[in-house]
């Protein structure tokens, strides 16, 4: 068995190496290494991937959740509704604009914010009234959408304003409506984890308001209003280099091929490891890209075996997340405790994710389930 990759991106390089390079020589050549033609192009094609009508690029994932709380003015006093299930990032932005997150249980099949919790959490909060509820950030998790059917219906009925965090979810789906077109604004991650990822940081903000397209451009560039030295608001230095929009331009093109790839490969994960871990689930008329494959252990000392037996075989294997972020030291003087979010606490010591990409073969995947169905 050959060295297995996590998530192999040399073998997505080898075959896209022509168009990478091409792309690359052509950002040198032009010396338009900030603000090229590339970028401009990269953003045509990803609001036609997605269905929005604007998109903005980013330097990275966690500006581009940043950048649309600015542009709507939260901050002090303010609630930000987010699941404790989740990378950091989704409640840090939060706390950089000056509010206050506050944390929410997730599902134990699909792992997104569970609107029950939410609407108990907003509920809560009103009734203490310390905080005013205003957003929510709803994370694509794994690669499949949150339920944004009822988590619309409970923003609209609350005034909230509503962010799909897709920084896991590019590609995947609810009916016909892809992920990154969902809530008020939306925002990735093309980190090169990611299903769809760069050579570096980056990222993109999607939205269908004219208003906020103009804000999220002015605080891309430092707050600019007619030019770049007309400073009319605060802002950020968030632009995405043109490099990587050269290098992304390709992988997009190629991305519905990969994304039917992960697909099959999750299909032939889940039919041999059915019955000895919890597969992943995908909501009814939805799809998942399968950003990453994630299993769900028995308990904490199952994943321990488990994860130690792939390590002794050469097979990689990545925990996402071991901690809740209602339990993270920064957010000690918020109060939270242990027992809060069960669902979530359970998560962290249960899920672990397999090597996945759009390039992994079925003896790969076999070999990982025959390790796996050995314990």
């Amino acid at each position: 068995m050959q060295k297995i990759a996590f998530n192999d991106l040399g073998a997505q390089y080898r075959h896209l190496k022509k168009e990478i390079d091409a792309g690359i020589t052509q950002v040198i050549e032009e010396n338009r290494f900030i603000s090229g033609p590339q970028v401009e192009e990269l953003e045509h094609a990803l609001c036609a991937y997605t269905g929005r009508n604007y998109c903005v690029t980013t330097d990275n994932g966690t500006d581009a959740l940043l950048m649309p709380l600015m542009a709507k003015g939260i901050g002090k006093g303010d609630a930000v509704f987010v699941p404790a299930f989740t990378f950091f990032a989704s409640s840090e932005v939060v706390s950089l604009v000056g509010a206050t997150p506050v944390f929410c249980d997730v599902e134990a099949d699909y792992f997104s914010l569970d609107p029950d919790s939410l609407i108990s959490q907003i509920e809560k909060t009103l009734r203490e009234g310390k905080l005013k509820p205003k957003a929510v950030v709803a994370v694509d998790l794994f690669g499949q959408p949150a339920d944004f059917e009822r988590l619309q219906t409970i923003c609209s009925e609350y005034g909230l304003f509503l962010v799909e965090d897709a920084a896991q979810g590019f590609g995947g789906a609810i009916g016909s409506k892809k992920a990154c077109s969902f809530g008020n604004v939306s925002a990735t991650s093309f980190f090169p984890a990611k299903a769809l990822g760069c050579y570096g940081d980056g990222g993109a903000v999607f939205t269908d308001n004219e208003e906020m397209c103009r804000l999220l451009r002015s605080i891309r560039v430092h707050g600019k209003g007619a030019m770049k030295y007309d400073n009319v608001r605060l802002g950020l230095n968030a632009r995405l280099d043109t490099l990587q929009a050269a290098i992304l331009l390709p992988k997009l093109r190629e991305f519905d091929r990969e994304n039917e790839h992960r697909i099959r490969a999750a299909a032939r994960y889940a039919e041999q490891l059915r019955g000895r871990f919890s597969v992943p689930e995908v909501r009814a008329n939805s799809t998942s890209s399968f950003a990453y494959y994630t299993l769900k252990a028995a308990d904490l000392e199952e994943r321990s075996r488990a994860m130690a037996a792939l390590k002794a075989a050469g097979v990689p294997s990545m925990i996402y997340y071991p901690k809740p972020l209602h339990l993270q030291k920064v957010y000690e003087p918020l109060g939270y405790k242990k027992g809060d979010f069960p669902v979530a606490e359970t998560l962290c010591e249960t899920v672990f994710s397999l090597p996945m990409h759009g390039y992994i073969t079925d003896d790969v995947i076999d070999y990982i389930c025959s390790v796996l169905k050995k314990i």
